[in-house]
């Protein structure tokens, strides 16, 4: 049953909706027509639209950062609590909830030692990229700038983050790009890129290795990675695949970046993905999840060996790390994240992603023998992808169009599910679910028989 008061006329907010808001990732043509959907309201895993129809939300927010569910009090209040006591101050100086976050935070990275806060998960990229280069300056003479990064990886929407992006029709038409990132092959070993290999994992490694050579390895800084691809079709890596990207990065003095924007928080059922494979990162990027979307905040995580290389020469006004963001300083964000730490904590998400994120892929799994449109189910905890087909023999992609209509009818049917979309030419195929860390066996059955009576109508 919707909690939204059925007597209120929500006519002028669709309206000044149509009139003035720029929505993201949208064609807006169509709103010439029909009405854009409005959220007015969520609880738990649900949100309720203008109309007062009800959906289960599997993408937690549409973008999967709504880690602990609508409706969280204890993070409103923790917010509204803060905001009254101090709202801002730039972080050139420290604050309490700072601190008191930053510590929680490195309680859950062993290895990592300090919190570098801005806004986004793009901006906290760019920190890192900045990183890489001003040690290269440093250290290296300017030389050891290059960055790079794998193809189907997305690390953020701004120009240089869109310079990392593997992405091809999500960079498309931004050119030029920020010179010196270079791509690597990606690992989805369901499409390989060398046929059939006996060690893939170790095959798609070795390729990062084969670009650093044809680059000259004096002048790579760093390599950024995700620990699981997101918007590139949900790619959990091949077995032994991080281990040797690890040997590479010692061997050749690369910078590791670990992307956690997406997989940060407990997305994959432990606190970071990277967690996972045994991988010492460098540097760890997050954002969305770190606060749930109740606040406006993300990180560039780093070592002590890091942070120290911005100290060598305290008489160079030059050498310390010369950067700023301007809503890195906003209270609100540290004390919404802290929260979203306790409630991950109290309530055992970490446990229940796992529990859950095995059963939805089990459930995923098993429409595979009614509908041979799936090529591939695939995931790590509340991170799941089903990849689409018209041919598991060929491994044929099917056209975009039956993907969308296929999240069209779940959506027309109260459940929100994602497909990969503007991506990669040709491969937006993938149906994508990252329910909230709170979601319920009902809740996965609920998603799981929207995909299958989509799926009957769209495929037969």
């Amino acid at each position: 049953m919707s909690p939204l008061d059925k007597t209120n006329d929500y006519s002028e907010i669709v309206a000044n909706d149509k009139a003035h808001v720029w929505h993201h990732l949208s064609q807006h043509k169509k709103y010439e027509t029909v009405d854009p959907k409005i959220i007015i309201e969520g609880k738990g895993m649900r949100v309720w639209d203008q109309n007062g129809k009800e959906h289960l939300d599997a993408v937690s927010g549409g973008v999967w950062t709504v880690n602990v569910g609508y409706g969280r009090t204890e993070i409103a209040d923790a917010v509204r609590d803060q905001l009254v006591k101090l709202n801002y101050f730039a972080n050139s100086m420290g604050s309490i909830p700072g601190a008191n976050f930053s510590k929680a935070l490195i309680d859950k990275m062993p290895g990592m030692s300090r919190v570098y806060m801005s806004n986004s998960g793009s901006e906290a990229n760019e920190k890192a990229y900045k990183i890489v280069r001003q040690i290269s300056a440093q250290k290296h003479g300017g030389k050891k700038n290059k960055i790079l990064y794998r193809d189907r990886d997305y690390h953020g929407t701004t120009i240089t983050a869109l310079s990392s992006c593997g992405q091809d029709e999500r960079k498309a038409l931004y050119g030029p790009f920020t010179p010196g990132f270079v791509n690597v092959p990606h690992c989805l070993e369901y499409r390989s890129q060398w046929g059939d290999v006996d060690d893939y994992g170790l095959r798609a490694a070795n390729a990062i290795e084969e670009v650093i050579l044809a680059e000259g390895p004096d002048t790579v800084g760093g390599l950024i990675l995700e620990p699981v691809t997101a918007g590139g079709g949900v790619i959990t890596p091949p077995e032994g695949y991080w281990d040797r990207v690890q040997e590479i990065c010692k061997q050749y003095d690369i910078l590791l970046i670990i992307d956690e924007v997406v997989c940060g928080l407990g997305r994959t059922g432990k606190w970071f993905g990277y967690q996972h494979y045994g991988i010492k990162p460098d540097m760890v990027t997050m954002a969305k999840g770190v606060a749930s979307g109740y606040a406006a905040i993300s990180c560039t995580v780093t070592t002590e060996e890091v942070f120290n290389a911005f100290k060598d020469d305290e008489a160079d006004p030059m050498s310390y790390f010369r950067d700023i963001s301007t809503f890195g300083g906003c209270n609100a964000g540290p004390a919404a994240a802290l929260a979203n730490l306790e409630i991950i904590e109290k309530e055992n998400l970490l446990d229940n992603c796992t529990k859950m994120g095995d059963y939805l892929i089990f459930k995923l799994e098993g429409l595979m023998d009614k509908h041979s449109c799936i090529g591939q189910v695939r995931g790590k905890g509340l991170f799941i992808g089903a990849e689409l087909v018209e041919d598991r023999e060929t491994k044929e992609p099917v056209h975009e169009s039956k993907a969308q209509a296929v999240v069209g009818h779940c959506m027309a049917n109260g459940v929100i599910i994602g497909v990969t979309n503007r991506s990669l030419a040709g491969f937006n195929n993938t149906l994508c679910l990252s329910p909230a860390l709170i979601v319920t066996k009902d809740d996965c059955d609920q998603i799981v028989n929207a995909i299958d009576n989509a799926l009957s109508e769209v495929f037969g």
